[in-house]
């Protein structure tokens, strides 16, 4: 076991949340908050995760399980946990290894992982170090010629599916990155950056790694007809400039022939337009409580766009995963699979690979753990007779 294993072993880290003062400790403020924060009041993020404690199990007791099956499939893809780690933006920030460690560990696992556009390493090194299936998640930063160009070298570099987010028409507004200068350190200059330099300094091993790793980096994966990589730039005015809108499934379809994941998904409205415009997949998610605050948590609004798909789709949750328990209760409400982002990002800030391989291993002993608790022989088994749900959601 290296120095970065001991660091995130038990009994210094026996849960997710155990992650997050390590990874506080380590980042500066500016780069912590970015991970940890959400939009305006945080109410969505909140609830993101509490609302996991209004569904309570119904478990079958005096069972003997020889074993658990948590395999499954999504996509057409073996999963060895039904887990996909989720598009996490500015990732190398966080860690000089970035998307390409988290990638690497999601395919030692046997999981997906899906990089973002917003990435500090090239995809194809993204794709080449992870053994198992990587997703592209698409914005349409730099304008369609820019995100074309990106779709056909994820094709080339044997990207699994494409995963398209729909819900950012502009940034949310996260009010954390607005006090700690977020915009200053990425885009100002010398001067506006000034006022925030102290909480940099205050991190001397993050900030040797980063001025090592060559400093703030670009967007690789975003190239500008006749101007090249985009320079990292303000998420606000990024976000601005590239909304999806469902036309855009038209020519996205054109130029990506693999199966495509429509991300954001609240309504059985939406979902229902999902699979009109051709989606193999739908990820029922609130982008974490980063986009419209005030918007149902994920696992609220799932029982709905579960119904609205009739099977005829593979559905995905997104949001406030932080235990095994969540992800079985996110099974027995329909979904196939979750995707986790902070849960693995806080592990990735306190130790780089090491640290979410461990947040993978603690997921998946949870996952099992449960599944024996509640009788259950698979994750496949796992439906809403093992839960029980508030009558209010049954009314709506």
């Amino acid at each position: 076991m290296n120095r970065l294993s001991r660091t995130v072993a038990s009994p210094r880290v026996v849960c997710i949340e155990d992650f997050r003062p390590i990874a506080r400790q380590r980042l500066p403020k500016a780069v912590f908050d970015y991970l940890d924060g959400g939009a305006e009041g945080e109410v969505t993020l909140r609830e993101n995760c509490r609302i996991f404690n209004d569904v309570t199990f119904r478990p079958r007791h005096a069972v003997a399980l020889a074993d658990c099956g948590l395999c499954t499939r999504v996509l057409g893809f073996d999963l060895a946990l039904p887990i996909l780690l989720a598009p996490v933006g500015y990732s190398r920030l966080m860690h000089p290894g970035g998307e390409v460690a988290a990638a690497r560990a999601a395919g030692n696992a046997g999981i997906a992982y899906i990089l973002s556009t917003i990435s500090g390493h090239k995809l194809e090194d993204v794709k080449r170090g992870s053994s198992g299936p990587v997703f592209y998640q698409l914005y349409l930063m730099g304008g369609r010629g820019a995100a074309e160009a990106a779709i056909e070298r994820a094709r080339v570099a044997g990207f699994s599916a494409l995963v398209v987010t729909i819900d950012t028409p502009v940034a949310g507004i996260r009010e954390r990155d607005y006090r700690n200068g977020m915009k200053e350190l990425i885009s100002g200059g010398p001067f506006e950056k000034l006022p925030y330099l102290p909480q940099m300094l205050s991190r001397p091993s993050w900030l040797i790694s980063y001025l090592l790793d060559g400093g703030l980096p670009g967007l690789p994966n975003v190239n500008v007809p006749g101007k090249g990589p985009m320079p990292l730039v303000d998420i606000n005015a990024a976000l601005a400039e590239s909304a999806v809108t469902w036309a855009d499934f038209r020519w996205i379809r054109d130029v990506w022939k693999g199966p495509i994941v429509v991300k954001g998904v609240l309504t059985g409205d939406d979902a229902r337009r999902s699979i009109d415009e051709g989606a193999a997949a739908i990820s029922v998610s609130n982008h974490g409580g980063r986009q419209l605050d005030g918007v149902p948590a994920s696992l609220r609004a799932l029982p709905e766009v579960v119904e609205a798909v009739q099977g005829r789709i593979e559905v995905l949750m997104d949001g406030g995963i932080r235990r095994g328990t969540d992800i079985a209760k996110a099974l027995c409400l329909g979904a196939r699979a979750v995707l986790c982002g902070r849960a693995y990002a806080y592990g990735l800030a306190a130790a780089g690979e090491a640290g979410v391989s461990r947040a993978i291993e603690i997921l998946r002993t949870d996952l099992e753990r449960t599944l024996r608790l509640l009788g259950c022989p698979s994750v496949t088994a796992l439906d809403r007779s093992y839960v029980n749900v508030p009558k209010s959601w049954e009314s709506n």
